[in-house]
């Protein structure tokens, strides 16, 4: 592999704004082209983002309370877009093309392993995550086969883990360019789209048949930093932009701008609406993953979860990339010969299956995941590091939000932690919701003696 030499160094945004053109004929010279157009980084933006995360949006609108959850989305959804572009902005003004060199040199080999630490965490718990979900949903969709036996070991979760990597994920993972997966992520897009529908018709006909809950329309609610968390991990690219962003045909801050604006934008329209359309349905009874308030007998739900199921392996790639990468810079100083590429893959997704296995509850993986090692890359480290980079006045509104994320970041990471550890949520995996079993009062009374669903301490 050849070696990656560094962007030239700009002094300033209007610098670099400037010689934006110049910079994309640099760095065609000094690395190797990219073969990605702005559709296809798009679509592999949008697939990074609408992964596992989208599903547990719903549950965080609960646990903020639902006005504030909105904003609360419209918030991360903007730090999201702002903190992107920053990113990029800060390896132009470090000249660095990747999250690691630009924070190894602005905070030297210390700041260079926490960000390989958190790199490394993210992906791979999100890994963890879709095999959860993977499990889930397909189980459910095979259950609903006619003449299929509800026991069959065949459809049980592990089963299905174990085929759907050996089948799946980890060919898919096995490519070196991630821009290979572009169609792959415009398929995801797609099905993402039809499972938005679902939620919608689901919206419309079924909430009513949903006992109403307690204060399931305040303002806030105590969780609303845990539900910062849970939004933090659905909204986050960053991990992989560097990737992205060096697959492009023509790198330059102006493109990598507009294709950030259109796919964060998308995906906010996106989750806003599953979001919304999640809570309003099963309100106080909303779990981590929203297929799970869904009944089983119901086939519009089933299909939903058969598209989201597809939509995770095919996102599931994405992750396994950043996992790897980081792990090849760290030990292999980014040089993996073929056979070491195929072994260090194997290795990671046998890891992360194997841990998928033995645990399945996925909202307390969300909000850990979107506390410790989401929040630190959305909003600590990018700000962090252009407010140490820039030359520009203190008071440059560049430098004046990048100073209020950083504030905000640090204080989601410690409260949501605290609060997740204190009133972590309790998993009902597996259980059918007491509405379902409205129909039959005699059998809902024996099972389900209470209406109203669990609630944290």
């Amino acid at each position: 592999m050849e070696e990656q030499r560094p962007l030239p160094v700009l002094s300033s945004e209007h610098q670099q704004e400037e010689t934006d053109e110049m910079a994309s004929l640099v760095y065609k010279v000094w690395n190797k082209q990219g073969t990605s157009n702005r559709s296809t980084a798009a679509f592999n933006i949008i697939n990074s983002i609408i992964g596992s995360g989208i599903i547990g949006l719903p549950y965080a609108l609960r646990q903020a309370g639902f006005p504030l959850g909105i904003l609360l989305l419209l918030f991360v959804g903007y730090i999201t877009d702002y903190s992107i572009i920053l990113l990029i902005k800060g390896g132009n003004l470090a000249g660095t093309n990747s999250y690691q060199a630009l924070v190894n040199k602005t905070y030297g080999y210390i700041g260079y392993l926490i960000l390989s630490v958190l790199q490394f965490l993210y992906p791979f718990i999100a890994m963890i995550s879709y095999n959860i979900i993977t499990g889930d949903t397909l189980t459910k969709v095979f259950q609903r086969i006619p003449g299929v036996d509800q026991d069959n070991l065949l459809i049980g979760r592990h089963v299905i883990i174990l085929c759907v990597t050996i089948i799946f994920t980890l060919p898919l993972s096995l490519y070196r360019n991630i821009s290979k997966l572009g169609k792959v992520s415009f398929i995801s897009l797609i099905l993402t789209v039809v499972i938005v529908v679902v939620g919608i018709i689901r919206a419309i006909t079924f909430s009513s048949q949903v006992p109403e809950t307690e204060n399931a329309w305040v303002f806030a609610k105590p969780n609303a930093v845990q539900a910062i968390g849970v939004m933090s991990f659905a909204f986050i690219c960053h991990h992989n932009s560097f990737l992205i962003y060096d697959s492009l045909k023509e790198p330059t801050l102006s493109n990598w701008t507009r294709i950030t604006h259109v796919s964060v934008s998308f995906a906010v329209f996106v989750s806003l609406v599953f979001a919304t359309c999640g809570y309003v349905t099963f309100r106080g009874y909303t779990e981590g993953d929203i297929f799970e308030n869904f009944c089983r007998d119901d086939d519009l739900a089933t299909f939903g979860r058969f598209c989201y199921g597809i939509t995770v392996i095919l996102t599931f790639p994405l992750e396994c990339f950043v996992t790897r990468e980081v792990i090849a810079n760290v030990f292999f100083n980014g040089n993996l010969t073929a056979i070491c590429h195929v072994a260090l893959t194997v290795v990671i997704v046998a890891v992360a299956t194997s841990i998928s296995l033995v645990y399945d509850c996925l909202g307390i993986v969300l909000e850990l995941n979107g506390v410790l090692s989401a929040t630190p890359l959305v909003f600590i480290l990018p700000a962090a590091c252009y407010l140490k980079l820039s030359e520009e006045r203190w008071a440059h509104p560049d430098n004046l939000l990048s100073g209020l994320i950083l504030g905000v970041g640090m204080l989601v990471m410690i409260v949501g932690f605290v609060m997740t550890v204190l009133h972590p949520q309790e998993c009902s995996h597996g259980k059918e919701m007491p509405y379902c079993f409205l129909g039959n009062s005699s059998l809902y009374n024996n099972t389900f003696p209470y209406s109203q669903p669990t609630r944290q301490p």
